[in-house]
């Protein structure tokens, strides 16, 4: 997308924020990827630089353009949230250091729920009758697709430069709906989600009622915190549906705002996310950093990954 630097609006000049943000989230996926395995050993930034193929230099700038804090600040700021959950439960730091699911929007208390349960008719229709805007706009984790319903945001996804591919994960879940590419709104989406616009953010929860159930109970899990799946299977009102729980969790079409992340096996082991290892050790440390601000002097100010 253009900019016209001369003629920026304020919304213009918090996307092309994202869109800078968005771009350095690439230049360090490599980086966050590496650390997701290691920040319990707290690596060092020569180390980091290196398996990146930067310079310290360079890569400490870009990474604390991106983050708001230095490499060292965001991996101490996970360990130290780490510790400490870990500790409340009696476990132990290097029991915390791998845990998963701390992600979260800051804004997620402001969401506002609209509940679309899908018809058995619809499902069988695969969406037809539906009409669903869609579009592309630069979020802190990279390029978002956003996908909106009448009421409110109804999937976000996210491109690692296979648009395509990421399109038709989204379109497969409702292949026969009424599809409007709309850049501008979900530009409008990505505001709202990232830099603090005004009011609620709607997000509508599209599918099966069972799906429904168990995209809700998800809410149920504080930011900071995590849920083995047969709490959620329980909290659903399904204890002994973990193999169905898991599914829906696997079909949540809201990444991030809806946090399938927080769902994990009784291990707590940092595993696989449908958006990325990397992508999900972005999130647990933006989440770390906001939750156990950094004194002055270590990282410098954080707006938070929600831009507030």
């Amino acid at each position: 997308m253009a900019y016209d630097a001369p003629n920026l609006s304020a919304a213009s000049e918090e996307l092309l924020r994202l869109a800078e943000r968005s771009v350095d989230y690439h230049r360090m996926a490599k980086a966050l990827d590496w650390l997701a395995e290691r920040w319990s050993e707290h690596p060092s930034l020569d180390e980091a630089a290196q398996a990146v193929g930067l310079s310290p230099f360079h890569f400490q700038r870009i990474f604390t353009r991106w983050a708001g804090v230095s490499p060292k600040s965001f991996v101490s700021a996970i360990a130290h949230a780490e510790a400490r959950r870990s500790l409340e439960a009696g476990g132990t730091v290097l029991d915390a250091a791998f845990d998963a699911g701390l992600s979260g929007p800051s804004r997620l208390h402001d969401l506002f729920i609209a509940q679309e349960a899908a018809t058995p008719g619809e499902v069988r229709r695969r969406g037809a009758g539906m009409r669903l805007r869609w579009g592309w706009a630069p979020t802190p984790f990279g390029r978002g697709l956003f996908v909106i319903a009448e009421r409110g945001l109804a999937g976000l996804a996210f491109s690692d430069g296979d648009d395509a591919a990421t399109f038709a994960d989204m379109h497969r879940r409702f292949p026969a709906a009424d599809w409007i590419r709309d850049d501008a709104t979900a530009q409008g989406m990505a505001l709202r989600a990232f830099a603090g616009g005004e009011g609620p953010l709607p997000v509508v929860l599209i599918g099966s009622p069972f799906h429904i159930q168990v995209w809700k109970a998800l809410l149920n899990i504080p930011a900071g915190e995590t849920a083995t799946y047969s709490q959620v299977a329980s909290w659903a009102g399904k204890p002994r549906a973990f193999q169905a729980t898991g599914g829906a969790i696997g079909a949540n079409p809201i990444s991030l705002l809806i946090p399938c992340h927080r769902a994990i096996a009784k291990s707590g082991k940092l595993t696989g996310y449908h958006w990325g290892l990397a992508r999900k050790a972005a999130i647990l440390g933006m989440e770390a950093v906001q939750r156990h601000p950094l004194p002055a002097g270590e990282g410098g100010a954080h707006r938070g990954a929600m831009g507030g």
